[in-house]
């Protein structure tokens, strides 16, 4: 069976800096400190700055050879809501912006330039074999219709060749009667369907868990499952995302991670719960690296039959 890689997303955020790292661990520190535990992370601070290449050298070089970096895509090439001081400098006088200074409906070739920018800055990790997929996570208002998938087409073009790994964020992608046409259209482009667990709610932008694989490599999210705090307006991502899962609950997925690992040529599983909860002893833990740690263990305690 194919191994499980599993790890956090994002090796700096608030939680993981104050309750994981020793104390005192400089922030130039932390990825080579985080890369003797595990050996993959999603990295998406990209999702609101476009990477430079020097920043992406710093990355390679402090990781390990066969360590494996995800890249989440900048919200301009996923068609998110974007403040025009969010873009490179020389690139803010010619982007059409809305009232709120946001982005709007900038042209293909707009967005083209910030593909070409995003994927040359991550050369370092190409050249160095770390670079694995790109995330494309599509906010709730891209639902199943032909301009959204003439746009991932085109999308999937401009990577030039890099692994794109695609989370659609509204459930009509995956009802009764579309599930068969989304997972044939990833397929197609060569696409990593994103399996997701989530909060069990009936709400639009809680995609549902789909088992399946259409590329030679899986890929799971685990976002918690705070059903209270999910769709609470202006709530920040640490409310979102906090949620301890506990060893029953990750215990659940030990044999369909498995399952998804024999279908796929790599696979991956990251925790994107994000926030702090009380340990064993009281004092906070970070959730994303408590639950990594977790799941690892419950892999080692129940070997293959």
């Amino acid at each position: 069976m194919t191994r499980i890689r599993i790890g956090t997303c994002s090796w700096a955020d608030e939680s993981l800096s104050k309750y994981w790292y020793p104390p005192g661990t400089p922030a130039g520190e932390r990825l080579a400190y985080y890369a003797r535990h595990y050996d993959t992370v999603e990295v998406d601070s990209t999702y609101y700055r476009l990477p430079v290449a020097e920043m992406v050298q710093r990355w390679a070089e402090r990781t390990p050879d066969g360590f494996v970096m995800h890249v989440k895509a900048f919200g301009v090439m996923t068609r998110h809501p974007v403040k025009v001081d969010q873009l490179p400098p020389d690139l803010r006088g010619e982007a059409p912006a809305d009232e709120r200074g946001r982005v709007e409906r900038p042209s293909r070739e707009f967005r083209a330039e910030i593909f070409r920018r995003f994927r040359e800055a991550l050369e370092p990790l190409r050249s160095s074999g770390k670079l694995g997929g790109i995330l494309f996570q599509f906010p709730p208002y891209v639902v199943p219709k032909a301009a959204s998938v003439d746009y991932l087409e085109w999308a999937v073009r401009q990577l030039g060749g890099d692994a794109p790994l695609v989370e659609f964020r509204h459930r009509a992608w995956y009802d009764e009667d579309q599930v068969g046409e989304t997972l044939a259209l990833l397929e197609r482009l060569g696409a990593t369907h994103v399996v997701v667990d989530a909060p069990k709610v009936d709400a639009k932008n809680v995609p549902p868990t789909v088992l399946a694989v259409t590329n030679p490599t899986a890929y799971i999210r685990f976002h918690g499952r705070n059903a209270n705090t999910w769709n609470v307006r202006g709530g920040s991502a640490a409310e979102r995302f906090d949620y301890l899962y506990s060893e029953a609950e990750l215990g659940e997925w030990v044999e369909p991670l498995r399952e998804l690992a024999g279908q796929a040529e790599q696979a991956f599983a990251v925790f994107n719960n994000n926030n702090r909860s009380p340990g064993p002893d009281g004092r906070p833990i970070a959730q994303a690296a408590a639950n990594a740690d977790m799941l690892k263990k419950l892999f080692a305690e129940q070997p293959v039959a």
